[in-house]
């Protein structure tokens, strides 16, 4: 099936007489005839659910359908985006091992791996995504275990290099992880350009509607886990009856691992009603962003023309350094984002921002609606002026998330704020 069918289909097939719909599966527990197929359950030797905090049923019918719109083996939906970004570095690295980042990342992504990890001691070095490779290569040290970035970056809108990334990765025996959550497999399937994991904030375009905090992450498939630097995939999980992943679940070890041991630990567990809300997103991501990147690259040129604007940042533009690498990687666009700045500076940006009177000052990014944020004062407040400028994020920068609502009115709404400026 083509990706437009697959976000309507995919991922459940109801039998005769059963809901046309997925259903909400809204209970916690499970009932079954006998202690031994419990038992099963518990020894991963059985398909079911036995407790919802590791599977429910509505969660499994949308997992089935994320994992089939990006290519992998299967997927695991978590409690937000973070949590996806946690478990995902978790599931591989421990203490005193070492990850390698593209600075150019969520703020706060940037915060997770920075502080948050750094005290369970895991180690981050980030780069400048558009290095040399030569120059990136000089980040890898003997306890790297992982390669992460975004595939377009927010706020900053950096297109990542996928098949740079990857090869850095790879030449090094470690995990490719990318954060797809703003061109959605619909625009974009990193597993394709060697990507090893795939993790995405559903909360974004996926649900659409700003209605349900999600995240999930996809395993490829494609990763060699037995390679020697990831025992805890090849030797005996004490703590899981002594299964062994890669032996018992071959291409889909990495996940299975995150579920039965990051998620029964840390609990970062989805609602069924949350999966079945995104799910309604999801049957009509296709169309979604289709819009948003038509209204999204209209927007840019009138900001980019306009003589109070002083700079935009939209990959799809001619204008644009990104403008190779996003024809390569992303032909029918990137995503409804846009990042731009003010004559005048700060000051000027939230000027605009309060004249605004269609598109809405919210710590959102990526739903239906036109909406614009200022990270420098917001998501990215707690970094220093260093990092910001690290992340791609000046003072004047304002992240526009350019809606599905009418072309002509959002570029109206704009004109007359800009007037105020």
């Amino acid at each position: 099936m083509n990706i437009e069918t697959k976000c309507i289909q995919s991922g459940y097939s109801p039998a005769n007489g059963e809901s046309r719909v997925i259903p909400i599966i809204q209970s916690t527990t499970y009932k079954y005839e006998s202690t031994q197929h419990m038992g099963d359950l518990f020894d991963l030797k059985a398909d079911g659910y036995f407790y919802t905090r590791l599977a429910n049923p509505t969660c499994g019918f949308v997992e089935a359908k994320i994992a089939d719109l990006e290519g992998g083996v299967g997927a695991m939906l978590t409690a937000a985006g973070q949590s996806a970004s946690l478990i995902a570095i978790m599931n591989i690295c421990k203490a005193g091992d070492h990850v390698v980042s593209s600075a150019a990342i969520y703020g706060g992504t940037f915060n997770l791996f920075n502080v948050t990890l750094k005290k369970f001691g895991i180690d981050f070095t980030f780069v400048d995504a558009s290095a040399p490779y030569e120059e990136l290569k000089k980040a890898i040290k003997p306890n790297t275990k992982a390669v992460f970035g975004e595939s377009v970056s927010n706020p900053s809108l950096d297109v990542l290099d996928f098949e740079k990334f990857a090869r850095l990765a790879h030449e090094n025996d470690i995990p490719f992880i990318v954060d797809n959550t703003f061109p959605t497999p619909v625009l974009c399937r990193p597993i394709e350009y060697g990507a090893d994991i795939v993790v995405h904030s559903t909360s974004k375009y996926m649900d659409g509607h700003a209605v349900a905090l999600g995240g999930v992450i996809v395993d490829s498939g494609n990763f060699n886990w037995a390679n020697g630097k990831f025992p805890e995939f090849t030797e005996p999980d004490e703590s899981y009856h002594g299964v062994v992943y890669t032996k018992n679940f071959g291409k889909a070890a990495f996940i299975v691992k995150a579920r039965a041991q990051l998620m029964r630990d840390l609990g970062a567990s989805p609602a069924p009603q949350n999966a079945f809300l995104l799910n309604l997103g999801l049957e009509t991501l296709h169309l979604r962003m289709e819009r948003h990147c038509q209204n999204a690259l209209a927007v840019a040129k009138f900001l980019e023309n306009h003589p109070k604007v002083a700079w935009v940042n939209f990959p799809m533009l001619d204008s644009s350094k990104y403008k190779p690498l996003a024809d390569k990687y992303f032909p029918k666009g990137t995503c409804g984002v846009i990042s731009f700045g003010v004559k005048g500076g700060r000051d000027a940006a939230v000027k605009v921002m309060d004249s605004l009177k269609l598109a809405a000052i919210v710590c959102h990014v990526a739903d239906a609606r036109t909406s614009v944020l200022h990270p420098a004062s917001s998501t990215h407040r707690q970094l220093t002026d260093k990092q910001l400028e690290e992340c791609g994020v000046t003072p004047d920068l304002i992240r526009l998330s350019v809606g599905i609502e009418n072309v002509d009115d959002i570029i109206a709404d704009f004109e007359q704020a800009l007037a105020q400026a």
